[in-house]
C-alpha cells in the first residue's frame, strides 16, 4: 500500500489526440502542394512523442506531440543525412521540413518510408544473432564523427548526460514503491550507477533503442528509426536493450559483442531502473489491463536488473 505522504509522480499528458489525418492533409496542401493528392493514413504502430502518418506509398509525415519533442525535428534533419552513410542499416531519409500552420504550433517533417516490421521477438528466429547485429549498429554509430554533435541535455531528455539529473525523481519513485518491490536493492543499483562517472570521449548515442524503433526483415535488423533523443555523450543509455528486449543467450551475446567496462553497464542498469521505476509508479492504482501488463513488464525488468547487479557488479 502506498504511503499517504508519498510524493506523487504523474504520467505525462498525451498530446496525440489533436493531431489527425485531416490536419496532416491541410498542412501538406498548404506547404507541399505537390503531394496534396496522395493518400494519408496513420501508421499501424505509433509512439508517444510523435504522430506518424503514411503519405502515399513512399513517404511519412512526422509531427511532435508536445513542445519538448520539437528539438528533434531540426536535430534529425541536420544529422541523420550525415550519419546514414556510416551505419550498417538504413535510417530515416529526411525529404522536407514543414512549418507551424493550420492551427498546429510546431515544425514537422516529411521522411522516406522504410520497409520492414518492428522488431517484435516473434519475428526474430535467432535472437542471439540479432543481438549481435544491434551491438554492431551501436558500435558503428559510436564510430561516427561526433565533432559539433549535440551534447546530451534537455533535447535528449538528458540521455548521454549524467544520471544525477534523475536522482530526485528516482528517489521519489522508490518511496512510492516501498510496498511493491525491494526498494533497498533497487537503491543499491541506482547508487552504483550514480557512482560510475563517464570519462571517455563523447560519442553518438541513439537514446531510445527499443523493439519499436528497429525494423526487421526475415529476422534481421534492416533499419533503426526515431533518433529524436540522439546526441553525443555517454552511450550507456543505449545498453538498456540488454534487459528491455534480450534475455539469456541473447543478452550474453549482446554484452560480449558490445564490450564495455563495469561502469558502463552499471550506468546502463541505472538508466533502465529509473525508467522502469517511473513507469511502474504511473501504473499504481490502475485497473486497466494495459497498465497491468506494463506493470508486470516493469517488474520483470527490475528483477533482472537487481539480479545482474548482484552477479556482475
Amino acid at each position: 500500500m502506498q504511503q499517504a505522504n508519498a510524493p506523487v509522480v504523474s504520467a505525462p499528458p498525451d498530446g496525440r489526440a489533436g493531431i489527425t489525418a485531416d490536419l496532416v492533409r491541410q498542412l501538406i496542401a498548404a506547404q507541399f502542394p505537390q503531394w496534396e493528392d496522395l493518400p494519408i493514413a496513420p501508421v499501424p504502430v505509433d509512439g508517444h512523442d510523435n504522430r506518424t502518418y503514411r503519405l502515399g506509398t513512399s513517404m511519412t509525415v512526422r509531427l511532435p506531440t508536445a513542445e519538448g519533442y520539437v528539438p528533434a525535428v531540426e536535430k534529425e534533419s541536420r544529422w541523420l543525412p550525415r550519419l546514414a552513410p556510416h551505419l550498417p542499416v538504413a535510417v530515416p531519409p529526411i525529404l522536407a521540413t514543414g512549418e507551424p500552420g493550420e492551427g498546429y504550433p510546431y515544425p514537422w517533417s516529411v521522411r522516406g518510408w522504410l520497409e520492414g516490421e518492428t522488431a517484435h521477438p516473434s519475428r526474430i528466429d535467432d535472437m542471439p544473432a540479432f543481438a549481435v547485429q544491434v551491438a554492431e549498429f551501436l558500435l558503428a554509430l559510436q564510430r561516427c564523427e561526433a565533432t559539433g554533435g549535440p551534447p546530451g541535455g534537455a533535447h535528449s531528455f538528458h540521455r548521454g548526460a549524467p544520471l544525477a539529473h534523475y536522482d530526485a525523481e528516482t528517489r521519489r519513485c522508490l518511496i512510492a514503491l516501498e510496498d511493491h518491490l525491494d526498494t533497498g536493492a533497487a537503491a543499491e543499483v541506482w547508487q552504483a550507477a550514480l557512482d560510475s562517472d563517464w570519462t571517455g570521449t563523447p560519442v553518438w548515442f541513439h537514446g531510445d533503442l527499443a523493439e519499436g524503433n528497429m525494423l526487421v526483415a526475415d529476422g534481421r535488423l534492416t533499419a533503426v528509426i526515431d533518433f529524436g533523443t540522439c546526441g553525443v555523450g555517454d552511450p550507456a543509455c543505449d545498453l538498456v536493450i540488454a534487459w528491455g528486449m534480450f534475455t539469456g543467450e541473447a543478452r550474453d551475446a549482446f554484452r560480449a559483442a558490445f564490450g564495455g567496462d563495469r561502469g558502463m553497464w552499471a550506468r546502463a542498469r541505472g538508466w533502465l531502473l529509473w525508467k522502469s521505476l517511473l513507469v511502474l509508479t504511473w501504473t499504481l492504482g490502475s485497473a486497466s489491463v494495459s497498465d497491468q501488463k506494463t506493470a508486470a513488464e516493469c517488474r520483470r525488468i527490475i528483477t533482472d536488473l537487481l539480479s545482474d547487479h548482484r552477479r556482475l557488479a
